[in-house]
C-alpha cells in the first residue's frame, strides 16, 4: 500500500520508494532551497489510487496548507518513476506534469493522471527503447508547493555541447519552466567557466513565449515586447546558478542536469538528475 513520505525525511531519499526525482530532491533539502512537499510511494500505474491512499494524499495536502499558511496552496504534481533519472535514462518529458493545481480533489485527480501517464504510448515506447520493462511500471508522484518563477533555467554542470567539464551551460527564459523544458521557446544561453567563475559567453534569444499561472492552471502567453530581447539573467544570477550546479555535481558525485527557478530574487532547486547525453 502506498504511503506518504515528506521531502527531507530519511526514507524519502530512497529511490526504490519514491523514484529518482523525489529522492534526489529529498537528499538535497539541506544543500539548497527546495520547495516543500511530499511523495506518494510507488503505485502500479495500471491500478490507480485506492480510497485509503487518496485519503492520505488529501491529508498531506491539508498539512502542506498548514505549513504554507495558505488554505489552498498552489502545487506542482509531477511523476517520479522508480526507473526514472537513472544514469542512462532520464525519462524527461515522458510522464505528465501538472502545474498550479489547487484543492484536495484536484490534487488527487492530478496524482491519478500522473500514474496513468506511465502507460502512455510515448512512455512505453521510451521504456522499450531503453531496454526497460514495459509491464506495470511502478510510479511515485511528487507534490510540491509551486514556485511562481520570474525566470526558469535548465543547467548542465558539464557543457554537453562541447563535453567540456570546465564549463557550466545555462538555458534560461521568462516564466515557469515548461516553455524551456518543452522547447516552445528558444532560451538565452550562458556559458560559465568553473575555474574563473566568469561568464565566458552569452547568447540572447528573442524569447517570444512564456508559461504563466492562470486562474485554473497555466497558459503560454506572449512575452512583453520589452522583455523579449532582454537578458533573462543578470551576471550575478548566472554565476549563482552555475555555482549551484557545480556544488550539486560535487555532492552527487556525477555531472548534473538541474532545473531551477528564480522567484523574488530567491533561487529554488526544482530537479537534479544525471546528464545522460555525455559520451
Amino acid at each position: 500500500m502506498s504511503e506518504i513520505l515528506w521531502l527531507g525525511d530519511e526514507r524519502c531519499g530512497e529511490v526504490a520508494l519514491v523514484g529518482g526525482k523525489a529522492a534526489n530532491l529529498s537528499q538535497l533539502m539541506d544543500v539548497h532551497l527546495v520547495p516543500p512537499g511530499f511523495a506518494i510511494t510507488a503505485v502500479q500505474s495500471s491500478v490507480g489510487l485506492a480510497d485509503e491512499v487518496a485519503g492520505r494524499v488529501r491529508r498531506a495536502y491539508q498539512q502542506l496548507a498548514e505549513q504554507s499558511g495558505t488554505p489552498d496552496p498552489r502545487v506542482a504534481v509531477r511523476s517520479s518513476a522508480i526507473d526514472e533519472d537513472t544514469a542512462g535514462a532520464s525519462f524527461a518529458g515522458q510522464h505528465d506534469t501538472y502545474l498550479n493545481i489547487v484543492g484536495e480533489d484536484a490534487v488527487v485527480d492530478a496524482v491519478v493522471r500522473c500514474c496513468a501517464s506511465a502507460q502512455s504510448e510515448m512512455a512505453l515506447a521510451y521504456r522499450e527503447q531503453q531496454g526497460i520493462t514495459t509491464g506495470d511500471a511502478e510510479i511515485a508522484v511528487l507534490v510540491q508547493l509551486l514556485v511562481e518563477s520570474d525566470v526558469s533555467a535548465v543547467v548542465f554542470s558539464v557543457n554537453p555541447m562541447t563535453q567540456d567539464h570546465g564549463q557550466v551551460l545555462i538555458n534560461s527564459s521568462w516564466g515557469l519552466g515548461e516553455s524551456v523544458v518543452s522547447g516552445t521557446v528558444t532560451p538565452d544561453m550562458y556559458v560559465v567557466g568553473k575555474s574563473a567563475n566568469t561568464v565566458v559567453s552569452q547568447q540572447l534569444s528573442a524569447k517570444e513565449r512564456m508559461t504563466v499561472m492562470t486562474e485554473d492552471g497555466t497558459d503560454e502567453v506572449p512575452v512583453p515586447l520589452a522583455q523579449q530581447s532582454a537578458p533573462s539573467l543578470t551576471t550575478s544570477q548566472a554565476l549563482e546558478i552555475a555555482g549551484l550546479a557545480t556544488k550539486l555535481e560535487s555532492v552527487m558525485g556525477w555531472p548534473v542536469d538541474v532545473e531551477c527557478a528564480v522567484a523574488s530574487d530567491e533561487l529554488y532547486l526544482l530537479q537534479c538528475r544525471s546528464i545522460t547525453t555525455l559520451g
